[in-house]
Protein backbone atom coordinates (compact mmCIF):
# COMPACT_ATOMS: atom_id res chain seq x y z
CA UNK A 1 0.00 0.00 0.00
CA UNK A 2 1.19 3.41 -1.24
CA UNK A 3 1.27 6.53 1.44
CA UNK A 4 1.94 4.59 5.06
CA UNK A 5 4.36 6.61 6.99
CA UNK A 6 7.72 4.58 8.14
CA UNK A 7 8.14 4.63 11.84
CA UNK A 8 11.94 5.16 11.92
CA UNK A 9 11.46 8.44 10.11
CA UNK A 10 13.99 7.81 7.87
CA UNK A 11 13.98 10.48 4.53
CA UNK A 12 15.68 13.36 3.13
CA UNK A 13 16.92 15.72 5.64
CA UNK A 14 15.67 18.56 4.09
CA UNK A 15 12.12 17.53 2.15
CA UNK A 16 10.45 20.62 -0.34
CA UNK A 17 7.98 22.66 1.88
CA UNK A 18 4.26 22.34 1.42
CA UNK A 19 1.93 25.33 2.53
CA UNK A 20 0.33 24.46 5.70
CA UNK A 21 -3.78 25.26 5.84
CA UNK A 22 -4.81 27.72 7.66
CA UNK A 23 -8.33 28.20 8.95
CA UNK A 24 -9.36 30.40 6.70
CA UNK A 25 -7.95 29.03 4.16
CA UNK A 26 -9.69 25.71 3.92
CA UNK A 27 -12.50 25.50 1.81
CA UNK A 28 -15.65 24.00 2.72
CA UNK A 29 -16.89 23.61 -0.91
CA UNK A 30 -16.65 20.74 -3.06
CA UNK A 31 -14.33 21.22 -6.20
CA UNK A 32 -14.31 19.55 -9.39
CA UNK A 33 -12.87 16.53 -9.93
CA UNK A 34 -9.50 15.96 -10.32
CA UNK A 35 -8.41 16.49 -14.05
CA UNK A 36 -6.65 12.72 -15.12
CA UNK A 37 -3.23 15.44 -15.75
CA UNK A 38 -3.38 16.05 -12.13
CA UNK A 39 -3.34 12.88 -10.72
CA UNK A 40 0.06 11.97 -9.01
CA UNK A 41 1.27 8.76 -10.79
CA UNK A 42 1.74 5.86 -8.42
CA UNK A 43 4.99 5.40 -7.14
CA UNK A 44 7.35 2.98 -8.50
CA UNK A 45 7.77 1.06 -5.01
CA UNK A 46 5.73 0.96 -2.41
CA UNK A 47 5.74 1.40 1.15
CA UNK A 48 4.52 -0.94 3.96
CA UNK A 49 1.25 -0.23 5.56
CA UNK A 50 1.29 -0.40 9.25
CA UNK A 51 -2.33 -2.64 9.80
CA UNK A 52 -0.67 -5.96 9.70
CA UNK A 53 -3.41 -7.37 8.19
CA UNK A 54 -4.90 -5.63 5.22
CA UNK A 55 -8.09 -7.89 4.52
CA UNK A 56 -9.27 -6.32 7.72
CA UNK A 57 -9.21 -2.23 6.77
CA UNK A 58 -11.01 -3.92 3.60
CA UNK A 59 -13.54 -5.98 5.51
CA UNK A 60 -14.47 -3.17 8.13
CA UNK A 61 -17.88 -1.63 6.56
CA UNK A 62 -17.42 2.06 6.24
CA UNK A 63 -20.73 4.51 7.09
CA UNK A 64 -21.98 7.42 5.03
CA UNK A 65 -20.88 9.64 7.46
CA UNK A 66 -17.26 8.22 7.11
CA UNK A 67 -17.37 9.29 3.56
CA UNK A 68 -18.71 12.41 3.70
CA UNK A 69 -15.66 13.56 6.17
CA UNK A 70 -13.40 11.94 3.91
CA UNK A 71 -14.62 13.51 0.58
CA UNK A 72 -15.09 17.44 2.65
CA UNK A 73 -11.44 16.35 4.37
CA UNK A 74 -10.06 15.48 0.75
CA UNK A 75 -11.24 18.69 -1.33
CA UNK A 76 -10.11 20.65 1.14
CA UNK A 77 -6.15 18.82 1.02
CA UNK A 78 -6.84 19.65 -2.95
CA UNK A 79 -7.30 23.18 -2.06
CA UNK A 80 -4.31 23.27 -0.03
CA UNK A 81 -1.57 21.20 -1.40
CA UNK A 82 0.45 22.36 -3.93
CA UNK A 83 0.87 18.80 -6.52
CA UNK A 84 4.03 20.28 -8.37
CA UNK A 85 6.26 20.54 -5.12
CA UNK A 86 4.63 17.08 -3.81
CA UNK A 87 5.59 15.48 -6.99
CA UNK A 88 9.06 16.27 -6.48
CA UNK A 89 9.30 14.18 -2.70
CA UNK A 90 9.85 10.51 -2.73
CA UNK A 91 6.78 8.15 -1.59
CA UNK A 92 7.92 8.17 2.40
CA UNK A 93 8.05 11.89 2.94
CA UNK A 94 5.21 12.78 0.44
CA UNK A 95 3.00 10.56 2.63
CA UNK A 96 4.15 11.93 5.57
CA UNK A 97 3.51 15.91 4.21
CA UNK A 98 0.00 14.54 3.45
CA UNK A 99 -0.77 13.16 6.70
CA UNK A 100 0.50 16.31 8.64
CA UNK A 101 -1.83 18.27 6.65
CA UNK A 102 -4.43 15.91 6.87
CA UNK A 103 -4.36 15.69 10.57
CA UNK A 104 -4.28 19.65 10.93
CA UNK A 105 -7.48 19.99 9.03
CA UNK A 106 -9.05 17.16 11.08
CA UNK A 107 -8.16 19.44 13.86
CA UNK A 108 -9.17 23.01 12.38
CA UNK A 109 -12.19 21.29 11.44
CA UNK A 110 -13.23 20.05 14.70
CA UNK A 111 -14.02 16.51 13.01
CA UNK A 112 -14.64 14.10 15.76
CA UNK A 113 -12.94 10.49 15.03
CA UNK A 114 -11.54 7.74 17.30
CA UNK A 115 -8.02 7.30 16.59
CA UNK A 116 -8.42 4.17 14.67
CA UNK A 117 -10.72 6.01 12.46
CA UNK A 118 -8.40 8.90 12.02
CA UNK A 119 -5.87 6.55 11.12
CA UNK A 120 -8.12 4.70 8.82
CA UNK A 121 -9.09 8.12 6.83
CA UNK A 122 -5.22 9.43 6.67
CA UNK A 123 -5.00 5.75 5.01
CA UNK A 124 -7.35 6.18 2.45
CA UNK A 125 -6.52 9.55 1.76
CA UNK A 126 -2.84 8.60 0.86
CA UNK A 127 -3.76 5.82 -1.14
CA UNK A 128 -6.50 8.26 -2.89
CA UNK A 129 -3.29 10.85 -3.71
CA UNK A 130 -0.04 8.75 -4.48
CA UNK A 131 -1.38 4.90 -4.98
CA UNK A 132 -4.78 3.35 -6.23
CA UNK A 133 -7.39 4.64 -3.85
CA UNK A 134 -9.73 2.30 -2.05
CA UNK A 135 -8.11 -0.86 -4.69
CA UNK A 136 -4.84 -0.60 -1.96
CA UNK A 137 -6.23 -2.69 0.64
CA UNK A 138 -7.58 -5.17 -1.85
CA UNK A 139 -3.93 -5.17 -3.86
CA UNK A 140 -1.99 -5.77 -0.97
CA UNK A 141 -3.76 -9.29 -0.35
CA UNK A 142 -2.09 -12.16 -1.76
CA UNK A 143 -5.36 -14.78 -0.97
CA UNK A 144 -6.80 -12.95 -4.10
CA UNK A 145 -6.79 -13.51 -7.61
CA UNK A 146 -9.32 -11.08 -9.16
CA UNK A 147 -10.48 -7.85 -8.01
CA UNK A 148 -13.72 -6.45 -10.02
CA UNK A 149 -15.09 -2.83 -10.16
CA UNK A 150 -18.35 -2.86 -11.57
CA UNK A 151 -18.60 0.97 -11.49
CA UNK A 152 -17.66 3.12 -8.06
CA UNK A 153 -20.47 1.27 -5.48
CA UNK A 154 -19.82 -2.08 -6.43
CA UNK A 155 -16.68 -4.19 -6.10
CA UNK A 156 -15.63 -7.95 -6.08
CA UNK A 157 -13.17 -10.13 -5.84
CA UNK A 158 -12.56 -13.86 -6.56
CA UNK A 159 -10.88 -15.64 -3.52
CA UNK A 160 -10.06 -19.53 -3.47
CA UNK A 161 -12.17 -19.80 -6.67
CA UNK A 162 -15.24 -17.85 -5.52
CA UNK A 163 -16.47 -14.42 -6.14
CA UNK A 164 -17.91 -12.14 -3.21
CA UNK A 165 -18.70 -8.72 -3.19
CA UNK A 166 -16.59 -6.41 -0.55
CA UNK A 167 -17.31 -3.39 1.40
CA UNK A 168 -15.05 -0.96 -0.90
CA UNK A 169 -16.64 1.63 -2.82
CA UNK A 170 -15.34 4.89 -4.34
CA UNK A 171 -16.32 8.32 -3.84
CA UNK A 172 -18.05 8.50 -7.43
CA UNK A 173 -17.13 7.56 -11.07
CA UNK A 174 -15.19 10.30 -11.22
CA UNK A 175 -12.44 9.10 -9.20
CA UNK A 176 -12.74 5.51 -10.23
CA UNK A 177 -12.08 6.87 -13.88
CA UNK A 178 -8.75 8.76 -12.48
CA UNK A 179 -7.65 5.53 -11.45
CA UNK A 180 -8.21 4.25 -14.16
CA UNK A 181 -6.37 6.63 -16.18
CA UNK A 182 -3.59 6.27 -13.72
CA UNK A 183 -2.84 2.15 -13.97
CA UNK A 184 -3.35 3.22 -17.89
CA UNK A 185 -0.82 5.65 -18.17
CA UNK A 186 1.96 4.04 -16.25
CA UNK A 187 2.16 1.71 -19.37
CA UNK A 188 1.95 4.74 -21.59
CA UNK A 189 -2.08 3.99 -22.75
CA UNK A 190 -4.50 5.76 -22.33
CA UNK A 191 -8.77 5.19 -21.61
CA UNK A 192 -11.32 7.91 -21.76
CA UNK A 193 -14.38 7.76 -24.59
CA UNK A 194 -12.68 8.26 -27.77
CA UNK A 195 -10.62 5.12 -26.69
CA UNK A 196 -13.21 3.45 -24.05
CA UNK A 197 -11.26 -0.14 -24.35
CA UNK A 198 -7.69 -0.46 -22.46
CA UNK A 199 -5.39 -3.38 -21.71
CA UNK A 200 -2.70 -2.83 -19.51
CA UNK A 201 -1.13 -3.97 -16.55
CA UNK A 202 0.40 -3.03 -13.37
CA UNK A 203 4.17 -2.96 -12.34
CA UNK A 204 3.89 -6.21 -10.75
CA UNK A 205 2.48 -7.66 -13.74
CA UNK A 206 -1.01 -8.23 -12.89
CA UNK A 207 -3.33 -7.69 -15.71
CA UNK A 208 -5.95 -4.93 -16.19
CA UNK A 209 -8.49 -4.47 -18.39
CA UNK A 210 -10.67 -1.25 -18.24
CA UNK A 211 -13.88 -0.59 -20.06
CA UNK A 212 -15.35 2.78 -19.75
CA UNK A 213 -18.33 4.80 -20.84
CA UNK A 214 -20.50 5.17 -23.18
CA UNK A 215 -19.27 1.63 -23.30
CA UNK A 216 -19.73 0.79 -19.86
CA UNK A 217 -23.79 1.82 -18.73
CA UNK A 218 -23.19 1.15 -15.24
CA UNK A 219 -19.95 3.68 -14.98
CA UNK A 220 -16.47 2.85 -15.30
CA UNK A 221 -15.52 -0.99 -15.33
CA UNK A 222 -11.94 -2.17 -14.38
CA UNK A 223 -10.75 -6.04 -13.67
CA UNK A 224 -7.75 -7.20 -12.68
CA UNK A 225 -6.08 -10.82 -12.82
CA UNK A 226 -3.82 -10.54 -10.21
CA UNK A 227 -0.85 -13.18 -9.16
CA UNK A 228 0.76 -14.55 -6.52
CA UNK A 229 4.20 -12.59 -5.39
CA UNK A 230 6.05 -15.85 -4.74
CA UNK A 231 6.49 -17.33 -8.20
CA UNK A 232 4.65 -20.99 -8.46
CA UNK A 233 6.52 -23.95 -9.56
CA UNK A 234 4.87 -27.29 -10.57
CA UNK A 235 6.17 -28.81 -7.10
CA UNK A 236 3.06 -25.59 -5.94
CA UNK A 237 0.84 -27.29 -8.63
CA UNK A 238 1.40 -30.74 -7.26
CA UNK A 239 0.69 -29.23 -3.47
CA UNK A 240 -2.43 -27.79 -4.49
CA UNK A 241 -3.42 -31.14 -6.35
CA UNK A 242 -3.63 -29.45 -9.25
CA UNK A 243 -0.95 -32.59 -10.87
CA UNK A 244 0.50 -35.38 -9.84
CA UNK A 245 3.60 -35.46 -8.75
CA UNK A 246 4.47 -38.07 -11.53
CA UNK A 247 2.42 -35.90 -14.14
CA UNK A 248 4.90 -33.34 -12.50
CA UNK A 249 7.72 -34.63 -13.76
CA UNK A 250 6.51 -35.60 -17.40
CA UNK A 251 5.87 -31.86 -17.38
CA UNK A 252 8.98 -30.87 -16.47
CA UNK A 253 10.43 -33.45 -19.14
CA UNK A 254 8.38 -31.94 -21.57
CA UNK A 255 10.06 -28.11 -20.94
CA UNK A 256 13.36 -29.30 -20.87
CA UNK A 257 13.07 -31.35 -23.95
CA UNK A 258 12.25 -28.29 -26.07
CA UNK A 259 8.69 -29.99 -27.07
CA UNK A 260 6.22 -27.69 -28.56
CA UNK A 261 3.75 -26.54 -25.96
CA UNK A 262 0.15 -25.27 -26.42
CA UNK A 263 -1.41 -24.41 -23.29
CA UNK A 264 -5.17 -24.40 -23.31
CA UNK A 265 -8.17 -23.87 -21.33
CA UNK A 266 -11.06 -20.90 -20.25
CA UNK A 267 -10.88 -17.87 -18.88
CA UNK A 268 -8.81 -18.52 -15.31
CA UNK A 269 -7.91 -21.88 -15.78
CA UNK A 270 -4.83 -20.95 -14.77
CA UNK A 271 -3.00 -21.23 -18.35
CA UNK A 272 -0.41 -18.55 -17.61
CA UNK A 273 0.67 -19.98 -14.30
CA UNK A 274 1.03 -22.89 -16.01
CA UNK A 275 3.11 -21.35 -18.82
CA UNK A 276 5.40 -19.33 -16.14
CA UNK A 277 5.97 -23.00 -14.83
CA UNK A 278 6.67 -24.96 -17.96
CA UNK A 279 9.37 -22.08 -18.33
CA UNK A 280 11.45 -23.03 -15.33
CA UNK A 281 12.76 -25.68 -17.18
CA UNK A 282 14.34 -23.72 -19.64
CA UNK A 283 18.16 -23.86 -19.13
CA UNK A 284 19.59 -20.17 -18.51
CA UNK A 285 21.81 -20.24 -21.63
CA UNK A 286 19.08 -20.36 -23.75
CA UNK A 287 16.95 -16.49 -25.38
CA UNK A 288 14.11 -16.45 -25.08
CA UNK A 289 11.91 -14.13 -26.68
CA UNK A 290 8.24 -13.35 -25.11
CA UNK A 291 5.04 -11.58 -27.34
CA UNK A 292 2.43 -10.55 -25.03
CA UNK A 293 -0.58 -8.09 -25.32
CA UNK A 294 0.00 -7.06 -21.73
CA UNK A 295 3.04 -8.34 -20.39
CA UNK A 296 2.43 -10.70 -17.45
CA UNK A 297 5.26 -13.50 -17.87
CA UNK A 298 7.36 -13.79 -15.00
CA UNK A 299 10.68 -15.83 -16.82
CA UNK A 300 13.46 -16.39 -14.25
CA UNK A 301 15.72 -16.95 -16.85
CA UNK A 302 18.92 -13.99 -17.47
CA UNK A 303 18.34 -13.74 -21.21
CA UNK A 304 14.72 -13.46 -21.82
CA UNK A 305 13.60 -10.25 -24.29
CA UNK A 306 9.92 -9.47 -23.17
CA UNK A 307 7.72 -8.00 -26.52
CA UNK A 308 4.34 -6.35 -26.03
CA UNK A 309 1.54 -5.14 -28.35
CA UNK A 310 1.03 -1.42 -28.92
CA UNK A 311 -2.25 0.30 -29.41
CA UNK A 312 -3.33 2.84 -32.14
CA UNK A 313 -2.60 6.36 -31.20
CA UNK A 314 -5.18 9.44 -31.06
CA UNK A 315 -4.38 10.01 -35.25
CA UNK A 316 -4.90 6.04 -35.24
CA UNK A 317 -2.01 4.96 -36.26
CA UNK A 318 1.79 3.53 -34.72
CA UNK A 319 -0.69 0.22 -33.70
CA UNK A 320 2.03 -2.80 -33.78
CA UNK A 321 0.23 -6.25 -33.76
CA UNK A 322 1.29 -9.46 -31.85
CA UNK A 323 1.66 -10.53 -35.79
CA UNK A 324 4.30 -8.17 -36.17
CA UNK A 325 5.60 -9.39 -33.00
CA UNK A 326 6.10 -12.93 -33.45
CA UNK A 327 7.24 -11.87 -37.13
CA UNK A 328 10.32 -9.64 -36.07
CA UNK A 329 10.74 -12.73 -33.04
CA UNK A 330 12.11 -14.23 -36.42
CA UNK A 331 15.04 -11.79 -37.07
CA UNK A 332 16.33 -11.53 -33.40
CA UNK A 333 17.79 -15.30 -33.33
CA UNK A 334 15.14 -16.97 -30.54
CA UNK A 335 15.85 -20.26 -29.20
CA UNK A 336 12.49 -20.19 -27.99
CA UNK A 337 9.07 -18.14 -28.37
CA UNK A 338 6.70 -17.77 -25.98
CA UNK A 339 3.35 -16.39 -27.35
CA UNK A 340 0.92 -15.12 -24.19
CA UNK A 341 -2.26 -16.07 -25.64
CA UNK A 342 -2.75 -16.83 -29.38
CA UNK A 343 -6.25 -15.39 -30.66
CA UNK A 344 -5.51 -14.53 -33.95
CA UNK A 345 -3.70 -15.03 -37.40
CA UNK A 346 -0.49 -14.84 -35.41
CA UNK A 347 -0.97 -18.27 -35.23
CA UNK A 348 0.12 -18.93 -38.40
CA UNK A 349 3.50 -16.62 -37.97
CA UNK A 350 3.62 -19.38 -34.52
CA UNK A 351 3.48 -22.74 -36.30
CA UNK A 352 6.14 -21.09 -38.89
CA UNK A 353 8.54 -20.60 -36.07
CA UNK A 354 7.84 -23.61 -34.51
CA UNK A 355 8.35 -25.39 -37.96
CA UNK A 356 11.37 -24.06 -39.18
CA UNK A 357 14.08 -24.70 -35.99
CA UNK A 358 12.89 -22.81 -32.56
CA UNK A 359 11.87 -25.73 -30.83
CA UNK A 360 10.46 -25.46 -27.56
CA UNK A 361 8.16 -22.70 -28.29
CA UNK A 362 4.63 -22.51 -26.25
CA UNK A 363 1.49 -20.17 -26.19
CA UNK A 364 -1.70 -20.12 -24.72
CA UNK A 365 -5.00 -20.62 -26.34
CA UNK A 366 -8.64 -20.05 -24.81
CA UNK A 367 -10.65 -23.59 -26.07
CA UNK A 368 -12.58 -26.27 -23.59
CA UNK A 369 -10.23 -29.78 -24.85
CA UNK A 370 -7.03 -30.73 -26.57
CA UNK A 371 -9.14 -31.27 -29.77
CA UNK A 372 -11.14 -28.26 -29.82
CA UNK A 373 -7.75 -25.96 -28.96
CA UNK A 374 -6.32 -27.48 -32.86
CA UNK A 375 -9.30 -26.86 -34.35
CA UNK A 376 -9.43 -23.38 -33.15
CA UNK A 377 -5.97 -22.88 -34.45
CA UNK A 378 -7.15 -23.69 -37.67
CA UNK A 379 -9.55 -21.33 -37.68
CA UNK A 380 -7.42 -18.66 -36.41
CA UNK A 381 -5.20 -19.17 -39.63
CA UNK A 382 -8.44 -19.46 -42.05
CA UNK A 383 -9.75 -15.92 -40.75
CA UNK A 384 -6.47 -14.54 -41.16
CA UNK A 385 -7.14 -14.79 -44.86
CA UNK A 386 -4.81 -17.31 -45.56
CA UNK A 387 -5.66 -18.93 -48.48
CA UNK A 388 -4.58 -22.33 -47.59
CA UNK A 389 -6.29 -26.19 -47.62
CA UNK A 390 -7.76 -27.54 -44.68
CA UNK A 391 -5.60 -30.51 -45.03
CA UNK A 392 -2.46 -28.06 -45.47
CA UNK A 393 -3.10 -26.06 -42.37
CA UNK A 394 -3.54 -29.28 -40.26
CA UNK A 395 -0.75 -30.88 -41.44
CA UNK A 396 1.11 -28.04 -40.38
CA UNK A 397 -0.39 -27.82 -36.95
CA UNK A 398 0.48 -31.53 -36.87
CA UNK A 399 4.34 -31.42 -37.67
CA UNK A 400 4.47 -27.96 -35.32
CA UNK A 401 2.60 -29.08 -32.21
CA UNK A 402 4.28 -31.78 -29.73
CA UNK A 403 2.33 -31.57 -26.82
CA UNK A 404 -0.79 -29.91 -25.71
CA UNK A 405 -1.65 -29.46 -21.80
CA UNK A 406 -5.23 -28.60 -21.09
CA UNK A 407 -6.48 -26.51 -17.92
CA UNK A 408 -9.65 -26.22 -16.08
CA UNK A 409 -11.38 -24.71 -13.50
CA UNK A 410 -14.13 -27.08 -12.14
CA UNK A 411 -17.21 -25.67 -10.44
CA UNK A 412 -15.46 -26.02 -6.79
CA UNK A 413 -13.12 -23.07 -7.93
CA UNK A 414 -9.99 -25.88 -7.89
CA UNK A 415 -7.99 -25.72 -11.26
CA UNK A 416 -6.57 -28.83 -12.18
CA UNK A 417 -4.56 -30.07 -15.65
CA UNK A 418 -7.24 -32.32 -16.86
CA UNK A 419 -5.44 -33.45 -20.02
CA UNK A 420 -1.86 -34.10 -21.17
CA UNK A 421 -2.56 -34.72 -24.90
CA UNK A 422 0.72 -35.87 -27.49
CA UNK A 423 -0.08 -34.75 -31.37
CA UNK A 424 1.20 -38.38 -32.66
CA UNK A 425 0.34 -36.58 -36.90
CA UNK A 426 -1.99 -37.18 -39.47
CA UNK A 427 -4.40 -39.67 -40.89
CA UNK A 428 -5.93 -38.91 -43.99
CA UNK A 429 -7.39 -35.58 -42.87
CA UNK A 430 -7.82 -36.27 -39.24
CA UNK A 431 -4.91 -35.25 -36.80
CA UNK A 432 -3.91 -38.15 -34.43
CA UNK A 433 -4.13 -36.89 -30.83
CA UNK A 434 -3.31 -39.76 -27.61
CA UNK A 435 -3.78 -38.88 -24.10
CA UNK A 436 -0.86 -39.81 -21.16
CA UNK A 437 -2.88 -38.07 -18.29
CA UNK A 438 -6.14 -37.95 -17.71
CA UNK A 439 -8.25 -36.37 -14.60
CA UNK A 440 -11.53 -38.22 -13.80
CA UNK A 441 -13.76 -36.73 -11.35
CA UNK A 442 -15.28 -39.31 -9.15
CA UNK A 443 -18.02 -37.43 -7.16
CA UNK A 444 -17.45 -34.65 -4.17
CA UNK A 445 -17.42 -34.71 -0.76
CA UNK A 446 -19.14 -33.48 2.26
CA UNK A 447 -18.42 -29.52 1.54
CA UNK A 448 -19.16 -29.71 -1.68
CA UNK A 449 -15.15 -29.95 -2.91
CA UNK A 450 -14.65 -31.98 -6.08
CA UNK A 451 -12.98 -35.24 -5.83
CA UNK A 452 -11.06 -36.90 -8.48
CA UNK A 453 -7.72 -38.65 -9.72
CA UNK A 454 -5.13 -37.99 -12.16
CA UNK A 455 -4.92 -41.41 -14.10
CA UNK A 456 -2.19 -42.36 -16.28
CA UNK A 457 -3.27 -43.75 -19.59
CA UNK A 458 -0.84 -46.44 -19.55
CA UNK A 459 1.10 -45.18 -22.60
CA UNK A 460 4.63 -46.27 -21.74
CA UNK A 461 6.84 -44.87 -24.68
CA UNK A 462 5.00 -41.37 -26.16
CA UNK A 463 5.71 -40.03 -29.21
CA UNK A 464 8.31 -37.46 -27.61
CA UNK A 465 10.21 -40.28 -26.22
CA UNK A 466 13.12 -39.83 -28.66
CA UNK A 467 13.20 -35.93 -28.10
CA UNK A 468 14.13 -37.02 -24.34
CA UNK A 469 16.35 -39.36 -25.28
CA UNK A 470 18.63 -36.67 -26.78
CA UNK A 471 18.62 -34.74 -23.79
CA UNK A 472 19.44 -37.42 -21.71
CA UNK A 473 16.55 -37.49 -19.89
CA UNK A 474 14.81 -41.14 -21.05
CA UNK A 475 15.27 -42.85 -17.83
CA UNK A 476 13.70 -39.97 -15.87
CA UNK A 477 10.76 -39.99 -18.40
CA UNK A 478 10.51 -43.82 -18.01
CA UNK A 479 10.82 -43.75 -14.32
CA UNK A 480 7.83 -40.78 -13.76
CA UNK A 481 5.68 -43.01 -16.25
CA UNK A 482 6.32 -46.26 -15.14
CA UNK A 483 5.37 -44.48 -11.35
CA UNK A 484 2.46 -42.87 -12.61
CA UNK A 485 0.77 -46.35 -13.27
CA UNK A 486 0.97 -48.03 -9.92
Amino acid sequence: MFGKRIADGNGPTQPAQLPVPTESGVADAVPPPLKPQQAMAPPAKSVAPKQPDPAQAEAAPRSEEYYAIKTTIFNALIDTIDLSQLAQLDTTSAAEEIRDIVTEIISIKNVVMSIAEQESLLQDICNDVLGYGPLEPLLARDDISDIMVNGADAVFIEVGGKVEKTNVRFRDNAQLMNICQRIVSQVGRRVDEASPICDARLMDGSRVNVIAPPLALDGPTLTIRKFKKDKLTLDDLVRFKSITPEGAKVLGIIGASRCNVLISGGTGSGKTTLLNCMTGYIEPDERVITCEDAAELQLQQPHVVRLETRPPNLEGVGMVTMTDLVKNCLRMRPERIIVGEVRGHEAFDLLQAMNTGHDGSMGTIHANSPRESLSRLESMITMGGFNLPSKTIREMIAGSIDVVIQAARLRDGSRKITHVTEVLGMEGDVIITQDIFLYEIKGEDEDGNIVGQHNSTGIARPNFWDRARYYGLEAELAAALDASEV
